[in-house]
């Protein structure tokens, strides 16, 4: 997945690096409504990738990082005889 999202440019929503916009003139919602899009187009890859009672869990997240973090967190060993 890391390397599809690279691929396409995307990876920094993933890693926390795009962010959704802040301080932008009133009327200006090009930049919102395209990280939104991309926002939701990398979560919909995500859920396609994974188990359908995985992306259930997942549904709670609303940001692509939010929901990288928490997959990392549930299938990252620190313990190998875990």
């Amino acid at each position: 997945m890391r390397n599809f999202l690279k691929g396409k440019k995307m990876w920094g929503y993933v890693s926390g690096v795009y962010v959704v916009p802040k301080n932008i003139e009133e009327g200006d919602t090009a930049s919102i409504d395209a990280w939104e899009a991309n926002n939701a187009k990398i979560i919909t890859w995500i859920n396609n990738s994974v188990e359908h009672s995985i992306g259930t869990q997942l549904a709670k997240y609303e940001t692509t990082k939010e929901v990288w973090d928490n997959l990392q967190r549930l299938f990252t060993q620190s313990n190998f005889a875990k």
